[in-house]
């Protein structure tokens, strides 16, 4: 049978360290990612409470439950291999 630290338990935790006017800092298993609005602008006028409210999804994804809102743990760890794509309406029409 193994114990706790054979388990590594201390990777499958996910908390918020701190929020501010440009971000989210969240740890998860260890390792501190910063979380910029630029990023994930879905997030910046939720509410500090539904922030705060994020826990493991898997052993690969984190999430916020009343914000429908989760990440994977690798698109935090490498960010460049995934692209911010936003689809808009076809019809839109956008002032210049």
């Amino acid at each position: 049978m193994k114990n706790d630290s054979e388990n590594n338990t201390s990777n499958t935790s996910v908390s918020v360290l701190m929020i501010n006017g440009q971000g989210i800092m969240i740890t998860v298993g260890g390792r501190d990612y910063f979380l910029s609005y630029n990023r994930i602008p879905w997030m910046r006028e939720a509410s500090i409470k539904d922030v705060l409210n994020v826990q493991m999804c898997g052993d690969e994804a984190i999430e916020w439950p009343a914000l429908d809102v989760d990440l994977e743990i690798e698109s935090l760890r490498h960010p460049e291999r995934y692209p911010l794509l936003i689809k808009r309406n076809p019809t839109e029409f956008v002032n210049a």
